[in-house]
Formats: structure tokens, sequence, C-alpha cells
């Protein structure tokens, strides 16, 4: 079993000044060690959030953090059968 990070810890952190080493390392204590990824879904969002900072060392800082997080963090397919799923937990 393991555990995929929504893009809101992951931007939480990058705000807090946390490394992503540090979230990472946060989370597998407080999740007995479990695996932990991030589905390609969550992996826009936060690039997304490198395109809407209005200032420069903001989008800077924020790609530094996703690239260092990217080294670190294995990233599944956001695929059909992902969405459907993901859909009926929604619902």
């Amino acid at each position: 079993m393991g555990l995929i990070l929504d893009s809101s810890i992951i931007i939480a952190a990058e705000r807090r000044g946390d490394t992503p080493v540090q979230l990472i390392e946060l989370i597998t204590r407080r999740t007995a060690d479990q695996e932990v990824v991030m589905a390609a879904i969550g992996l826009t969002e936060i690039v997304h959030a490198i395109y809407r900072a209005g200032v420069p060392e903001i989008r800077s800082r924020r790609e530094r953090f996703i690239q260092e997080l990217l080294t670190d963090l294995e990233v599944i397919p956001y695929t059909r059968s992902t969405a459907m799923i993901a859909g009926r937990i929604d619902g």
C-alpha cells in the first residue's frame, strides 16, 4: 500500500520553507514508512503554481522545489481507469 500526495500538501510544504527531502521524510515517518508517490494530475497542479507566481524570485523558488521533489518522488500516470476510480470515490 502506498500514499499519493495531494498537491495541497506539496504546496504547503514549499510555502513553509520545507525542502522536498524534509517533506517526504515527515510523511514517511507519519505513515509507517509507506511508499510516497504523486499523481500526474497533482504534478500539473503544482507546475501551474510556478506560472501563477507574480514575483520572479517565488517562481524560481517553486521551480527549484519541484525539480528537487521530482528526483525523489515517483509520478504515477493519471489514466482513464484512475479517473473513473477517483470519480467513484469522490462521488
